[in-house]
């Protein structure tokens, strides 16, 4: 049986709707990590759902680094101002900028490298790997992995976020769009660093 101190405790901790909390206990029989898994997975669905819908609302943030050696400004999308004054999403926004002016990234997401670029990197692994004498099918599967890592390490969405290591941006950024109930995503950046 779910309490409303339950459904109390539950909505504090995920920012879920009433009704949604109630049904994750009762789906989950009132174990409250199971609920938050819940609706974490309906909230990643839901928020898959609302992907196609414009997001022209939201924050532009900064970031200046104590000193002026480094600076950031980020534009971060949702569907309505009523979202956008939010402190949640204010929050995820300016984490957003601090996680941007530390990690450097170069692009929000991978399809947004160009293709000119991915392939000259590809090339350049393949000649490596062929100098070193890996057989064609090893070597296509250590340009694979390169090219994940260089994903990994080049585009704000697949780094690990500074906040929470254990997710991405891009996870952190769903769960806050779950949280919200709407389509959230980081739009462009621009990183300026003294003396680059």
């Amino acid at each position: 049986m779910t309490t409303a101190k339950q459904v109390k405790e539950l909505r504090e901790m995920t920012g879920a709707g009433m009704m949604e909390c109630k049904r994750a206990l009762e789906e989950t029989e009132g174990n409250i990590e199971a609920a938050i898994e819940w609706l974490r997975e309906r909230g990643a669905l839901a928020a898959k759902k609302r992907a196609d819908r414009d997001a022209r609302e939201g924050l532009v943030d900064s970031y200046i680094h104590p000193g002026g050696r480094v600076g950031v400004l980020v534009e971060v999308n949702c569907e309505t101002d009523f979202v956008a004054r939010n402190d949640q999403f204010a929050s995820l926004v300016h984490d957003v900028a601090l996680h941007i002016a530390a990690m450097a990234p170069t692009w929000v997401e991978r399809t947004a490298v160009p293709t000119d670029e991915v392939a000259q990197r590809s090339a350049q692994w393949a000649a490596e790997a062929a100098e070193a004498g890996k057989p064609p099918h090893i070597a296509e599967k250590l340009v694979a992995g390169r090219l994940e890592k260089f994903y990994q390490e080049q585009c704000l969405l697949e780094q690990a976020f500074l906040k929470n290591a254990d997710q991405t941006v891009g996870d952190a950024i769903a769960e806050q769009a779950a949280r919200l109930g709407e389509h959230v995503r980081v739009r462009r950046f621009v990183r300026f660093e003294r003396g680059l």
